[in-house]
């Protein structure tokens, strides 16, 4: 039906939305459309939105601009969490034909009876209470390594989050189902599967929010060890109060799960988590990061911080930054808080104003570049495993080690998506790691 017919895809945000726009992608192949690059013509364009900071938000109607350059006959379509938290935002952008909330994105070949274009954005979009369903998805096709969603949807109440309006309550894919997509992503030849979700160390809710856990994250990374061809497994972003010692002990002995860590911190005081609804304190946070290094010394630790939170004083955030600077941790993702739509946050008081907090985003971003440079450091002079990457960038190729360090050689194409033994030696001007191969003979870099 679509053979003759293009489509091309743009994805904001995270690592679960690149993964369910590979799956939707999929979708379009198997009715017969073409996939291409979103910089060439297509007949389609594809933008999954993100609605987690203000800039997401900015950058969707540039890139509708851009889709429009290359072929202003093009029909252009929005989903993902902005697409369910305001669809007439979106519908209202010139060059926008269809709007599609958080259960209609994964059904999107149904709604294309008619590709012209339209004088208005024409909108499908659920209340969100109706997303209680399950759509698994994993992304493939442009990288060595593959993101595997497991669990979708929060139930948790953060002040400043808009992820549960947007994505709907918290629900898990079944053991047998994420299991056969990673024996799927194994058999295509890719060596690492990243677990993404929006909070998956909930995982194990069922549908139709059902809060009774048919197994739990533990049990998942138990079964998913056990999965022949990938040599590799990394778990994305999980809430500190959800790693349990059990999953951190398991990783060190673990025969596939990679000693590298993503845990949300968000703020060092304990009067900024309060205001947050965070679920724990500063203290078990300082726990968490102590058992992983008591069991795994080596370990990549990365945290998610905001700056900038309305009440955040100049000694809140000082009380943060030196929280951070005293811990044993490897980088910082900073996040410069910015006021969303109907969230408790919105409308506290106590407002940072806006040069406030981009001095304090500085600070942090500072801190994070000194913490990668010590943690690399750190690890000069030991022996690891390293995954090279696909793509030559300015005669280089480049890897990450099992712990997060990233590596780099002059380009050479046999060693993409291949795993290598080497020993860090020294670090470069661009602040990546050297080294040498270990008893191979392909040479020292």
């Amino acid at each position: 039906m679509y053979s003759s017919k293009k489509v091309a895809f743009y994805t904001l945000g995270c690592k679960l939305n690149f993964s369910e726009t590979s799956t939707i992608a999929r979708n379009f192949t198997d009715e017969g459309f073409e996939r291409v690059d979103f910089s060439e013509t297509a007949d389609i364009y594809v933008i999954n939105t993100c609605s987690v900071t203000e800039n997401a938000d900015k950058r969707f109607k540039t890139i509708v601009k851009q889709a429009q350059k290359v072929n202003p006959e093009a029909f252009v379509v929005a989903v993902g969490c902005y697409a369910q938290l305001k669809p007439q935002e979106l519908a209202d952008v010139h060059g926008v034909d269809l709007v599609l909330g958080a259960t209609e994105k994964f059904k999107i070949t149904d709604y294309l009876n008619d590709l012209s274009k339209n004088d208005h954005g024409e909108i499908h979009s659920c209340e969100i209470e109706d997303a209680d369903f399950y759509v698994g998805s994993y992304s493939i096709g442009d990288r060595t390594r593959a993101f595997l969603k497991v669990q979708d949807g929060c139930d948790y109440k953060c002040t400043y989050c808009t992820i549960p309006l947007a994505r709907g309550i918290s629900r898990s894919d079944e053991l047998e189902n994420v299991l056969n997509n990673a024996a799927e992503i194994s058999a295509k030849g890719i060596k690492e599967i990243v677990l993404t979700g929006v909070n998956i160390g909930d995982y194990g809710k069922g549908e139709f929010g059902n809060k009774k856990h048919e197994h739990t994250f533990f049990e998942l990374c138990e079964a998913l060890d056990t999965v022949e061809g990938i040599e590799r497994l990394r778990i994305s972003s999980i809430e500190p109060n959800l790693l349990k010692n059990e999953t951190i002990d398991f990783v060190a002995k673990s025969r596939t799960f990679v000693p590298h860590f993503h845990i949300p911190l968000q703020s060092g005081s304990n009067a900024i988590l309060k205001l947050m609804r965070r679920r724990y304190m500063s203290e078990l946070y300082t726990e968490r990061v102590a058992k992983i290094r008591e069991v795994m010394p080596h370990a990549c630790i990365g945290v998610d911080v905001i700056v900038g939170f309305p009440g955040e004083t100049e000694e809140h955030f000082l009380e943060t930054y030196h929280f951070l600077n005293e811990m044993d941790i490897s980088y910082l993702h900073v996040f410069t808080y910015s006021e969303r739509d109907n969230t408790p946050a919105a409308t506290m008081e106590g407002v940072v104003p806006k040069n406030v907090r981009t001095k304090r985003s500085k600070m942090l971003r500072g801190l994070s570049v000194k913490k990668r440079r010590a943690f690399y450091e750190g690890q000069l002079g030991s022996t690891r495993s390293v995954l090279f990457e696909g793509e030559n960038k300015l005669g280089y190729i480049h890897g990450f080690t099992e712990n997060y360090v990233k590596v780099k050689a002059p380009w050479n194409p046999e060693l993409v998506n291949t795993l290598h033994t080497i020993q860090l030696t020294d670090i470069a001007e661009d602040g990546l790691v050297r080294f040498n191969f270990v008893n191979q003979t392909i040479g020292a870099v």
